[in-house]
């Protein structure tokens, strides 16, 4: 038997997560107006949730006893949807109809879950190994999420879907190297390669680039690039809107990576997309094709 709050209907909860995935500033598009209308509400309802764990994990002056409490809860929530009982709130009215609707693997948002309450306890990352471990559950499912939405989940786009995600999460990764070492004390740069670069923690603390750091990242972004190429060609054989907007984040990543090999002298500065960037976005998804 389905529960939740009657006053808030299911278009209500939709509007709700659509102004939530409006009000925040990202590089890539995110619910855009390129997606087809049938998939808008569905990516703003996993968007919201993804947003709430997010900020639950970063956000805020909570402890991280605290934090993951709050983690655990939402893990309860999904638990409660899969039973087919609704918790009584918007967000989840949401995301319940849209699972239940689309037949959502609920495996995947506990994954991301997972990789949220990672990050309140977990700071440093030996090897990429670790790395690709972390991203597998915090990037990738919401790509497959898009996949499964969309209705093309053979084994190949679900590969070159991951390999896109991953390669979006590095990518963020690099664009806030000093912040995220200032703000939440998280390197996700592998330590084996930092030791063998010759980078200690200082490089980031004080936002040194030299040649080391500037030998280290540039293999980080070279290593970014050929997961984003391997999953290229995911946007040429996914078909109409859809297969645009995966373009279009593609292009905006390559765009991104692009801007992070010109900062040779301040690896620490966060890329802005600008007018002339996103209309060498647009050309480049119309041209991949």
């Amino acid at each position: 038997m389905t529960s939740r709050d009657p006053s808030i209907s299911v278009k209500a909860a939709y509007q709700h997560c659509l102004k939530i995935s409006r009000n925040h500033y990202e590089n890539f598009p995110v619910a855009s107006w390129v997606l087809p209308r049938r998939m808008r509400k569905p990516v703003a309802a996993i968007y919201a949730f993804a947003r709430m764990a997010d900020d639950l994990a970063d956000e805020g002056d909570l402890d991280n006893d605290s934090r993951i409490e709050q983690l655990d809860s939402m893990a309860r929530q999904l638990d409660a949807i899969a039973a087919n009982h609704i918790p009584n709130d918007a967000m989840y009215i949401a995301l319940a109809d849209t699972i239940q609707k689309y037949s959502l693997p609920i495996e995947l948002f506990h994954d991301l879950l997972s990789a949220f309450k990672q990050d309140i306890t977990i700071k440093r990352y030996a090897d990429f190994g670790e790395i690709m471990n972390y991203c597998r559950r915090s990037a990738n499912p919401v790509g497959r999420l898009l996949l499964y939405l969309y209705g093309q989940t053979d084994r190949q786009s679900l590969g070159q879907s991951d390999a896109i995600c991953s390669a979006l999460q590095l990518i963020n990764f690099y664009q806030d190297l000093h912040q995220d070492y200032q703000e939440m004390g998280r390197i996700y740069i592998p330590l084996d390669e930092m030791k063998a670069s010759f980078v200690t923690e200082n490089h980031i603390k004080n936002r040194r680039s030299d040649g080391p750091m500037l030998h280290l990242m540039r293999k980080q972004y070279e290593r970014a690039n050929k997961l984003l190429n391997a999953g290229a060609p995911l946007g040429k054989t996914l078909k109409g809107r859809f297969g645009f907007e995966i373009r279009l984040i593609i292009a905006a990543g390559s765009r991104v990576i692009q801007k992070l090999y010109q900062q040779n002298n301040n690896l620490f500065s966060r890329p802005r997309l600008n007018k002339a960037d996103w209309l060498w976005i647009f050309w480049k998804a119309l041209r991949a094709k």
